[in-house]
């Protein structure tokens, strides 16, 4: 039982790591910064597979540990809800910065495509004025 807490406090701290490393990204990207875009990605990759080995491990010890004989006392069982709270707040407040993250992704490819098209209107004009005779 103690294994299951200690992986659901850890999988908390990597989603708070994730979270982090997003309200970082975000105010970044907020600035105009998307050099480091890449690396962003690359960060998040490696937490998410984190996450993926701490929840293989948790799934291991829930089904060494189901509570089928009611062996986890009323502490336990507080604690695991709350672990578990404190989870689905990290990962609704994730989605929320995914959110945020693409849409400023996604102004600023409209802008860089609003600036190419302001250029190709502006070729074009000049290239009316060129001269044919040399």
């Amino acid at each position: 039982m103690i294994r299951l807490v200690q992986l659901l406090n850890e999988k908390n701290h990597f989603l708070e790591k994730f979270y982090s490393l997003n309200e970082s990204q975000i105010n970044m990207l907020q600035q105009g910064m998307f050099d480091d875009i890449e690396r962003f990605y690359n960060q998040r990759e490696d937490l998410l597979k984190i996450l993926k080995y701490v929840d293989a491990e948790i799934n291991k010890s829930h089904m060494l540990h189901k509570d089928v004989t009611g062996i986890f006392d009323a502490t336990q069982k507080l604690e695991i809800k709350e672990c578990l709270r404190v989870k689905e707040l990290y990962v609704k407040r994730i989605l929320d910065q995914d959110l945020v993250v693409l849409g400023l992704i996604d102004d600023a490819k409209s802008a860089i495509i609003r600036e190419l098209q302001d250029i190709k209107k502006g070729t074009r004009a000049l290239s009316g004025y060129k001269s044919n005779s040399i």
